[in-house]
C-alpha cells in the first residue's frame, strides 16, 4: 500500500497583506514550523526593510532561514529549495507541520515546479566578464548577449548587471545560450508532498496601497536610513549585490551615495513596493489550485478558523 504523501501548507501573498499576523496566530493554535520565503530575510542587518519578525513574534512563532547570511554573501534560490526541502523533512520527523511563509514567489516556484540545473559559477570567468565591464560598460556587455542569446537579452535591461553577467557566463562556459538551458536542459523537480497552498488577495487595490504607505512610515519611523546606512558604511558592500538591490535597500543605497534626494527616495521606495506588490499579485493570480481570502473583507480570526479546518 502507497503511503500518502505528507502535507506541506503555504501561506503566499503580496508585501503589507498581513501574511505574518496569519501564520502566527496559526501556529498559536496548530504544530506548525513556519519557513521563511523571503529573499530579504535570508540577511543579517536587514530587519527593518524586510519587514522582519520582531523577538515578541518569534517567541509566539520561531521562523526558519532568518538571518541565515551575511549582505555579502548571496543567496540564491537553488539553495532556498535545498534547506526548505531539508527542513521540510526535519519538521515532519518532529510530528509537526510544515508552513511555508512569504512573498518570494521565485522561491515558491522553484521549491514546488523545479528548476532547471544550470553550470556553477566560475570565479576567474566572472573576474574577466567584470573587467571587460568596467572597460566598456553594460549596456555593450547587453549588446554582446544580444548577439548570442536574444532570447535572454530581450527581457533584460542594460543595466541588470547580475543577469547580464550570469547570461554571459552560461554561454561561455557551455556554448549555448541561456535561453537553450532553460528550453532543453535538464529540471530537477521532485517535489513529494501533498501541497496545501492559501493566499491572501486584496481585491481593492487602494487598500493594499493604504497598507504599504502604511508599513513604510513604521519603517522610516523604526530607522530604516540608519539601518542601510550601517551596512554602506561597512565598505565591503555594494548596490549590485542581491541584499543591497532589495526593495527600499536600493534606494536608500542611492541617497546614500548622493544619487537621489530624501524626498525622492520616498517616492521611489512608495513606488517600487507597490510595482513589487503588483508583480506578487500577477505571479498568485496566474497559479491554480490556490484557495485566497482576502485580508480586507475577513479577520485574521476569521481566516485562520477557515485555515484550521485544513489540518488533521
Amino acid at each position: 500500500m502507497v503511503a500518502e504523501p505528507k502535507p506541506v501548507y503555504c501561506l503566499l501573498g503580496p508585501t503589507a497583506a498581513g501574511k505574518t499576523a496569519v501564520a502566527v496566530a496559526l501556529a498559536e493554535r496548530v504544530p506548525v514550523e513556519i519557513i521563511s520565503v523571503d529573499s530579504g530575510m535570508v540577511y543579517r542587518g536587514m530587519d527593518i526593510g524586510t519587514a522582519k519578525p520582531d523577538a515578541e513574534t518569534l517567541r509566539k512563532a520561531p521562523h526558519h532561514l532568518l538571518d541565515i547570511r551575511d549582505p555579502a554573501d548571496p543567496y540564491s534560490a537553488a539553495e532556498f529549495r535545498t534547506d526548505a526541502l531539508r527542513l521540510i523533512e526535519e519538521i515532519h520527523e518532529r510530528g509537526r507541520y510544515p508552513l511555508l511563509v512569504g512573498g518570494t514567489m521565485l522561491y515558491f516556484r522553484v521549491l514546488t515546479q523545479g528548476m532547471t540545473v544550470l553550470p556553477e559559477a566560475d570565479a576567474a570567468l566572472r573576474q574577466r566578464l567584470d573587467v571587460q565591464a568596467a572597460e566598456e560598460g553594460w549596456p555593450a556587455m547587453h549588446r554582446y548577449l544580444a548577439e548570442v542569446d536574444p532570447q535572454t537579452a530581450s527581457r533584460l535591461k542594460p543595466g541588470d548587471k547580475q543577469r547580464i553577467q550570469r547570461a554571459l557566463e552560461v554561454y561561455y562556459l557551455t556554448g549555448q545560450p541561456l535561453s537553450y538551458w532553460h528550453t532543453h536542459g535538464k529540471t530537477v523537480n521532485d517535489f513529494p508532498y501533498q501541497l496545501h497552498a492559501w493566499a491572501l488577495i486584496p481585491e481593492n487595490r487602494a487598500w493594499l496601497h493604504d497598507a504599504i504607505a502604511h508599513r513604510l512610515d513604521i519603517m522610516w519611523q523604526s530607522g530604516l536610513v540608519n539601518e542601510v546606512t550601517a551596512l554602506w558604511q561597512r565598505g565591503d558592500l555594494h548596490a549590485d549585490l542581491p541584499a543591497i538591490r532589495a526593495v527600499g535597500y536600493r534606494q536608500v543605497w542611492q541617497y546614500l551615495e548622493g544619487q537621489i534626494t530624501e524626498q525622492d527616495m520616498r517616492h521611489q521606495v512608495l513606488f517600487a513596493t507597490r510595482q513589487l506588490a503588483k508583480r506578487q499579485l500577477t505571479w498568485l493570480r496566474s497559479f491554480s489550485g490556490l484557495s485566497c481570502w482576502d485580508p480586507q473583507r475577513q479577520s485574521i480570526e476569521d481566516i485562520v478558523m477557515q485555515l484550521l479546518k485544513n489540518f488533521a
